[in-house]
């Protein structure tokens, strides 16, 4: 306290810097995010958010097809997880001692497991990459063998063990040397029984929906593929950072599939709440076992803040929401409504070539067009830089029609929608009027949209 004045008042802070926001990344952050905003039309101020919408400072009301890349499973400040997280923080536990077994962390993974019985131990981390981190370090032990296997198109996290496995050279490139990796198509059974051959390979990590594109594991691969590795004594990590915990209309993305159990299993995202970052790493019980074969390893694998006390209290908060709110079956339900509804204008524009996805995490791709005035358009976007026409569709989506999407990839023509798993009809609704009129205004062969698109031609052009 000082003159009888706070400390530290946050709210008095945000009232008078709050403005300045873009001019502070620009100075002290990734400099280019708000220059890609700015360029972009999306340097919006949103003043607050609920659910699966924002609003900004004038109250107009925007619409979330993107969920802070899969964060915000439940929307955002569901009241459930911020009352748990209130009620962590009042109760001034003695958290994170590193020294004694806290309740939390064990009744969270209590509920987790009970999800995919099959598996039996759980590591806390903090986020997906993390997740993935610690799930190729216990392939490895645990099999003796220092070789990963991972499909094309992947994406496991940013931070080196996981960028091994990420199958976008724009990622990788200028980061090597780093792990022993092969990349196999994603199905490609023939490319893995091959590369099982050579017997230095401890497992493979897959995503059963790859967020790139979303691009579903053929039918019957997962299985198979699982067959093959445990008989060269290697394992199956499923990547179910995005698609777990009731995203693809199944509470894990691989169950999609009979007969499939993963030896390693990678969630975060939505755990969180969209609060506290947590990220979480499933296995079987001969793994951890490996892993932790004495007394002296007891600390071989740990996280300063994993297992913390409002981590925890989110996750188990996220879980019994969704239990309550029937949150997985409302993601199939609505997700399907969507997809059917989006897949029956393919016929009607000739640039929308297919819809593809499982639940609430559905693909919408662009493609060549027939007639000779839109694909002379085409062929221009095309020239400059691949990706450019879905970029197209997106930014009227957010300025004309208040709806935030992203493009599901540098260089792809593919739309992401992976909304908050709790929308309903009318937010399907209000999504396919407006897609269905940006796709009406790009096949009538001017208006803005073009015109936009020629300002992205420059800019790509100009900064590629």
């Amino acid at each position: 306290m000082k003159d009888g004045q706070p400390g530290f008042d946050l709210t008095r802070l945000l009232a008078e810097r709050g403005a300045e926001r873009y001019e502070l990344h620009t100075r002290h952050l990734n400099h280019q995010l708000p220059r890609m905003l700015h360029t972009l039309g999306f340097d919006k101020v949103y003043e607050r958010a609920e659910g699966a919408h924002f609003w900004d400072a004038e109250g107009n009301d925007y619409l979330d097809m993107l969920a802070g890349f899969g964060v915000m499973g439940l929307g955002r400040h569901h009241p459930v997880v911020r009352k748990a997280l209130h009620d962590v923080l009042d109760a001034s536990l003695a958290d994170l001692t590193r020294f004694d077994c806290q309740p939390l962390p064990g009744l969270l993974a209590e509920k987790l497991l009970a999800h995919s019985p099959h598996l039996d131990r759980v590591f806390f981390g903090n986020s997906g990459t993390e997740a993935v981190e610690t799930a190729l370090k216990f392939a490895r032990y645990a099999t003796g063998k220092p070789r990963i296997l991972y499909c094309d198109h992947a994406f496991h996290g940013l931070t080196t063990g996981s960028l091994s496995v990420n199958g976008e050279k724009g990622f990788r490139d200028g980061f090597a040397p780093l792990l022993p990796d092969t990349a196999i198509a994603l199905g490609d059974l023939d490319a893995l029984r091959r590369e099982l051959k050579r017997g230095d390979v401890a497992g493979l990590v897959v995503e059963p929906i790859q967020g790139k594109g979303v691009h579903a594991s053929p039918p019957g691969f997962l299985r198979e593929a699982q067959e093959l590795l445990h008989r060269h004594k290697a394992v199956l990590i499923a990547d179910e950072v995005q698609t777990g915990l009731g995203r693809t209309g199944d509470f894990y993305a691989y169950q999609h599939e009979e007969g499939v159990e993963p030896d390693l299993l990678c969630v975060a995202k939505a755990l969180s709440g969209g609060y506290v970052p947590v990220g979480a790493t499933l296995g079987k019980d001969w793994i951890f076992k490996r892993v932790y074969s004495s007394m002296d390893r007891v600390l071989v694998h740990s996280a300063s803040f994993g297992s913390n006390a409002q981590a925890m209290a989110a996750g188990l908060a996220v879980l019994a929401v969704m239990e309550q709110e029937e949150t997985v079956a409302n993601a199939r339900r609505t997700g399907d409504l969507l997809r059917e509804r989006l897949a029956a204008l393919v016929g009607r524009y000739e640039l929308l070539h297919e819809v593809r996805g499982r639940g609430l995490m559905i693909g919408i791709e662009f493609g060549r067009p027939s007639s000779l005035k839109l694909r002379s358009r085409w062929t221009m976007l095309q020239a400059a830089r691949k990706g450019l026409f879905a970029q197209m569709v997106v930014v009227p989506l957010l300025q004309k029609h208040r709806i935030l999407t992203q493009v599901s990839g540098d260089h792809l023509e593919v739309i992401k929608l992976i909304p908050p798993l709790v929308i309903g009809e009318p937010e399907v609704d209000r999504f396919v009027t407006a897609f269905t009129a940006v796709m009406d205004d790009a096949h009538s062969g001017g208006g803005l949209m073009w015109d936009f698109g020629r300002t992205l031609v420059k800019q790509a052009v100009v900064h590629r």
